[in-house]
């Protein structure tokens, strides 16, 4: 196992050796919070706590993916092996999945996602209004991530609709218990209950997870924080890795609250700051000091880099959305024109980011990027099978794979609807749960109808047999020309087109959503024809592959997509919120205006904390910049039809650009004087620079 490497920097090191009381380490953006956890890791191994016994939790996948191979690569693959490296989620179904049973959960328990949960809602509140049922979602949600209860929500409402969504949420809770299913607030509330109602399993985690180490903490909600007491107990054994100033998800529920009780709740809290950044140039983090400076400062801390003052910081003014497209698509362009030459090579396409607050933004600048050709990709967009038309056909197709999969037999059985209501299958989970078989095999017992009426009963087994007889055809059906006309007639068979016509308002949305369906087809299709690789001879095609086949590898598929997808040599386009913790060479920040960012709606008042979190999130815009960073801003804005005047953002007289430009040289101050000549002329309609 190694040592702590002589690189780590003083700050880090404290953080890494500091084992026997609560630590904060508060990680300024790119200060290398990923070495002090993977390191710190490795320390408490040798300090002989077992790998099993360490427990890492970040917010993603990716990122504990990430995390674990850094760590495997420092300690080793046997130790890292049984290391606990998870998100929130995913500890709280292993503790559900071994402990559950104390709650009333079944070992099998459905994990439903956010449009199974949608379903359930529009069930429970009597409506077929996707729009209502998402904003009960949403209330709920935040109910549960502050801990609420069904009771507690209902008190707490503050006008109609909040009451309504209070009661549906009982009734939405019901439903859950009714079919032994859960959902991903659950995931962390239920293990919090678990742990604070039975002392059995709040003492068996407490010894199984020595030491816990939280990443991304300002992330955490309210009820996240009371699981992590709960886990940790009142010695709190635990690192927390953190950063005030870049907690920018209080929306969903993060709350920076939780950063000022870790004080109160742990008066031996360690708090070490790290504050050399190994990403940006001096002038980037001047300005994002700059900016971030005027908000409270629940502990101090200042980055500072050792590469130098780099490029000035660059705003430009730009006429309207079009010509700030076409602004940032020179820039680009320039870049790659400027550095082609260089001994380090030619900048490439992957080294730049396009960011901006809201998802609308993107559609001039996508138009902009293809004028130029200029290849592009736009991040923490909804990927094609997260669509709900297919995620509903991927339900069937797991159904086929595996029947014990209690969350696609819900999701099949209900969508289409078949006459199969709540009362039918609450009646069959319970039935289920009592005899610890899965949904679909309880179907088939022979007792079922002890609980259930004959024609339920009937409608059930009709659904079994026909999910059996699809199973059957689809193991049959071999290579692309007869999986295409099974396909289809499968669809035929569920009605599934007559279905998104019945359930969308708008026949062109419904249209939209088929066409979908049958690009879905397609592509099962040609799996089940085979791929063609190259090999030394020349092309090959592979064995061609049954429907079931195909559908047994789907999750495989889609996982190494979009590992591919990320190695894309394509310039990104990105949220604000999805580009946190990632960073590029090149960034450009658009869209800077007052009502943008910070964002506000004309009739909402803004308070100070929403400017606080606003001005948070351009500091985590600005610190995603390594080399150069340029902000653009509009003189003139279009809402709705008509075309406003725009105002700059209040932030980028924050950055306080003009203190930096008399730090530089006289040849950087001349060059920087230059390029704001010629953008003042662009924008007045030159030649773009």
């Amino acid at each position: 196992m190694a040592d702590a490497p002589s690189t780590l920097n003083p700050a880090q090191l404290e953080a890494v050796h500091h084992l026997h009381s609560p630590c904060l380490v508060l990680a300024g953006a790119g200060s290398g919070k990923t070495r002090v956890i993977t390191h710190k890791i490795a320390r408490l191994l040798q300090a002989g706590l077992a790998p099993k016994q360490i427990g890492a939790i970040t917010f993603t996948n990716k990122a504990a993916q990430e995390m674990r191979e850094r760590a495997r690569s420092l300690v080793g693959a046997r130790a890292s092996k049984d290391l606990v490296i998870a998100t929130f989620h995913s500890l709280g179904v292993r503790m559900l999945r071994e402990d559950g049973e104390r709650l009333g959960l079944k070992p099998k328990f459905s994990i439903l996602d956010a449009d199974d949960v949608l379903g359930v809602l529009k069930d429970a509140g009597g409506t077929t209004d996707a729009a209502v049922a998402r904003r009960w979602q949403w209330t709920i949600s935040l109910w549960k991530n502050n801990g609420l209860s069904c009771e507690q929500a209902e008190a707490a409402a503050q006008d109609d609709d909040e009451r309504v969504a209070a009661r549906v949420m009982k009734l939405y809770e019901e439903r859950l218990a009714a079919y032994s299913a859960v959902d991903f607030d659950d995931l962390i509330g239920l293990p919090l209950k678990l742990l604070q109602q039975h002392e059995e399993a709040r003492e068996k985690w407490r010894r199984t997870l020595r030491h816990v180490l939280v990443d991304e903490y300002q992330d955490t909600n309210a009820t996240q924080y009371e699981l992590l007491k709960a886990l940790v107990g009142e010695q709190g054994l635990f690192t927390a890795v953190g950063d005030d100033d870049q907690s920018i998800y209080g929306w969903r529920g993060a709350t920076i609250e939780n950063l000022k009780r870790l004080p109160q709740d742990y008066p031996n809290l360690k708090v070490i700051p790290l504050e050399q950044n190994y990403r940006s140039t001096g002038a980037i983090l001047t300005a994002a000091n700059n900016v971030i400076a005027l908000n409270p400062k629940i502990f101090q801390k200042k980055l500072w880099s050792e590469f130098g003052q780099g490029e000035p910081v660059k705003v430009v003014e730009c006429d309207q959305e079009e010509h700030e497209a076409e602004r940032a698509a020179a820039r680009i362009l320039a870049i790659r024109a400027n550095t082609a030459g260089e001994h380090t090579g030619s900048t490439e396409w992957k080294d730049f980011a396009i960011l901006y607050r809201a998802n609308h933004q993107s559609r001039k600048l996508e138009e902009a990027l293809r004028k130029a050709q200029i290849p592009y990709k736009v991040s923490g967009g909804q990927s094609f099978f997260d669509r709900a038309e297919i995620k509903d056909l991927c339900a069937w197709l797991r159904l086929l794979v595996n029947q014990d999969d209690d969350p696609a037999f819900l999701r099949a059985i209900t969508t289409p609807k078949r006459g199969i209501g709540h009362t039918t299958l609450a009646a069959l989970s319970d039935f289920a749960g009592k005899w610890r078989v899965s949904l679909f095999e309880a179907l088939f017992q022979e007792s079922i109808g002890t609980v259930l009426s004959a024609k339920a009963v009937g409608s059930l087994h009709e659904f079994g047999r026909y999910v059996n007889d699809l199973e059957y055809r689809a193991r049959h059906t071999v290579g692309a020309e007869a999986a295409q006309p099974m396909l289809m007639e499968w669809l035929g068979e569920i009605g599934f087109e007559q279905y998104l016509l019945d359930s969308e308002e708008n026949p062109k949305v419904a249209a939209a959503r088929w066409s979908n369906v049958l690009d879905f087809i397609d592509w099962i299709a040609r799996r089940c024809g085979g791929e063609i690789a190259e090999d030394g001879s020349g092309q090959v095609q592979s064995e061609t592959k049954s429907v079931l086949d195909v559908a047994q590898t789907i999750s495989v598929i889609l996982s190494l997509a979009e590992r591919g997808e990320a190695d894309q040599n394509v310039v990104t386009l990105s949220t604000l919120h999805a580009s946190k913790g990632l960073e590029w060479p090149h960034v450009v920040l658009v869209g800077i205006n007052e009502g943008t960012l910070p964002f506000k709606r004309e009739e909402e008042e803004m308070t100070t904390e929403r400017l606080e979190e606003e001005r948070r999130l351009m500091y985590v815009g600005i610190t995603r910049a390594r080399r150069t960073l340029l902000v653009t801003t509009l003189l003139r804005q279009k809402r709705g039809r008509e075309i406003r005047r725009a105002f700059p953002s209040r932030f980028i007289q924050e950055m306080r650009l003009d203190e930096q430009v008399a730090k530089v040289n006289p040849r950087d101050r001349i060059a920087a004087q230059r390029a704001a000549f010629a953008a003042r002329a662009a924008a007045q309609g030159g030649t773009p620079v």
